[in-house]
């Protein structure tokens, strides 16, 4: 076996398993292997907080398909990051988070930046590889990169600082990946008998159809059947948006044509879900999840199965290859539902027909609250834009091709109505852990990962300042993206609770900013401010512009009136009660 350092054997593991970019901020404890990262061709990626680093490695994760590595200094810089790891998990993002240590001569005397790392992580985490030996350190390393493919999510390789350091022989692991099957053929055989007897099948298409780049064969099972497809929450990009069959996301501002079709349903083929509870709960006033209807559900982590939806068939296998088996076994079958095919497809385009005629005249929102704020904004000085008037003008302006990332919020929220993908990869939101400060990160990571595709991020005013100094690792770094940044001055989520059950209340709402536009101006970037509905397109075409043939960020301050769309959950706060004197008029 050769002889090295501890530190080139990290980073030969690191090669075998083909890491180009790793994202975070320069440190002594790693120093060492730091210092061979650019002859290894890995380049090290500043930004300007570790957060940010754990978003960018998902996002270019992600985009790719690949790992995403995260680094940082051992202590503050690595506890940063646990909000970054923590949406990676529930984005089922093999992300890498390499964790060096406070050294294992100092542990455990309380010194300078010593913490306990592994106990921060383990919750977010499908491995957590901890280096008790240099002489170990390749076979962990290699063993973190298998784990975070085969377990579809983040882990963490914790390395104390003094083993990057001595002389070791050792062989560097190569990489080790799955092949994924479809299924057992049981569960398949039963699954093919439901579908057989279908009348009205709808498919689920979810984030395990873009993980196994399985949206063609989703697309051969749905024409074959002629059954509706939607997304599973905030998965948009799982089944192209131009194609007759798609009818748009399930869950929180989806699309009410994929919902009154679902309802629908005698049975649903659920394909790389886990029916997450926020994207099934009512919406738009509907309860339409079908309670009578069978379901078959599809997920490559055995655990998922029924867990949050009593299914009929579960099928432990690959998106793709179980969407392939089911369309393999079902030719030649006679289908219930082929004798009606016409008449659905009939129903499938008039529903969305429909649903598009709604968006196109829901120019902002009717409840009595947006309708109040909607007058004071126009007695104010100044033009202030309608939310969803914005939205539907970037869709129309948006290029062939885009990624889009969206934070945390309303506004952000109600735009799952309007994006529409053609192709996998391309939609990142910050899914079940629901964290701001999200989408421009990520999105910066995903261009990191496609720098030939246009890249945007939508945040609003409190997701934007948590994390708007990363514009400056973009501009840095020439990772150019575009912001559209929503300036509404509100924690709008937030804020309508208030509205709905605290009587209009607000503690701790109100967002007055300066100019969003003039401090990325400032970071070295462009900005745009938009206050009439005909700037929004051409604002967002120059600024892809500048993106795709200058090399420049730019971020667009859309400047919106106070209204908010719905509460994300009426079912997760209740009426005040007060029983003290003092309080007896906050009801």
């Amino acid at each position: 076996m050769p002889r090295m350092t501890p530190s080139e054997a990290f980073v030969e593991t690191l090669v075998a398993q083909g890491v180009k970019k790793i994202f975070g901020i320069m440190g002594s404890a790693f120093m060492d292997a730091m210092d061979i990262f650019a002859p290894a061709g890995i380049e090290l990626i500043p930004v300007v907080h570790e957060q940010g680093a754990a978003h960018m490695a998902d996002g270019y994760s992600r985009a790719s398909g690949r790992h995403g590595v995260v680094i940082g200094q051992n202590g503050p810089g690595i506890s940063n990051c646990v909000t970054g790891i923590a949406a990676a998990y529930w984005a089922h993002s093999p992300v890498v988070m390499i964790t060096p240590e406070a050294g294992t001569m100092t542990m455990g005397f309380g010194g300078f930046q010593e913490c306990h790392q592994l106990p921060m992580f383990q919750e977010f985490t499908k491995y957590q590889g901890h280096v008790n030996n240099p002489n170990r350190i390749a076979e962990y390393t290699s063993r973190c990169f298998d784990r975070a493919l085969s377990e579809i999510g983040p882990t963490q390789l914790n390395i104390p600082r003094d083993y990057f350091y001595g002389d070791i022989n050792v062989e560097i692991p190569q990489p080790m990946r799955l092949d994924r099957g479809p299924g057992g053929d049981q569960s398949l055989n039963e699954a093919v008998e439901l579908l057989k007897t279908a009348e009205f099948p709808v498919i689920v298409s979810g984030g395990g159809v873009v993980m196994s780049d399985g949206v063609e064969e989703v697309k051969a099972i749905a024409e074959f059947l002629g059954a509706p497809v939607v997304n599973s929450y905030q998965h948009n990009d799982s089944f192209p948006a131009s194609h007759p069959l798609w009818c748009g996301p399930l869950g929180y501002q989806g699309s009410k044509a994929g919902m009154k079709l679902i309802s629908r349903a005698d049975v649903v083929l659920v394909i790389g879900s886990r029916l997450g509870p926020f994207g099934t709960l009512p919406q738009h006033g509907l309860d339409y999840w079908p309670k009578e209807a069978k379901i078959i559900q599809i997920d490559a982590d055995h655990k998922m199965l029924g867990l949050v939806k009593k299914i009929s068939v579960g099928i432990c296998g690959d998106a793709k290859a179980a969407s392939v088996a089911l369309t393999q076994r079902l030719q030649g079958q006679t289908l219930a539902c082929h004798a009606n095919k016409d008449a659905r497809a009939a129903e499938i385009a008039a529903e969305k027909a429909a649903w598009e005629t709604e968006l196109d005249e829901w120019t902002h929102e009717r409840d009595p609250y947006s309708l109040d704020v909607i007058a004071e904004a126009e007695a104010e000085e100044g033009n202030w834009l309608h939310p969803r008037q914005v939205l539907r003008e970037l869709e129309k302006a948006m290029p062939a091709d885009v990624m889009v990332s969206t934070d945390i919020g309303n506004i952000n929220s109600v735009a799952h109505s309007y994006l529409r993908f053609e192709r996998p990869r391309s939609f990142f939101a910050p899914m079940s852990f629901g964290n701001c400060g999200y989408a421009l990160p990520t999105i910066i990571g995903a261009k990191a990962a496609a720098p030939e595709r246009p890249a945007v991020a939508y945040a609003g005013d409190g997701a934007w300042g948590m994390s708007m100094s990363e514009i400056m690792t973009a501009v840095r770094h020439d990772i150019p993206v575009t912001a559209v940044v929503f300036h509404n001055r509100d924690w709008g989520a937030e804020k309508k609770n208030q509205v709905e059950f605290y009587n209009r209340r607000f503690v701790a709402a109100e967002l007055v900013s300066e100019s969003w536009a003039g401090i990325a101006q400032a970071m070295g970037a462009e900005g745009e401010r938009v206050d009439t509905p005909d700037q929004v397109g051409p604002a967002l075409q120059r600024a892809i512009d500048r993106q795709m043939n200058e090399g420049k960020t730019t971020v667009i301050e859309v400047m919106c009136t106070r209204e908010l769309g719905d509460p994300f959950r009426r079912d997760a706060l209740s009426k005040p009660v007060r029983y003290l004197e003092k309080y007896k008029d906050y009801v």
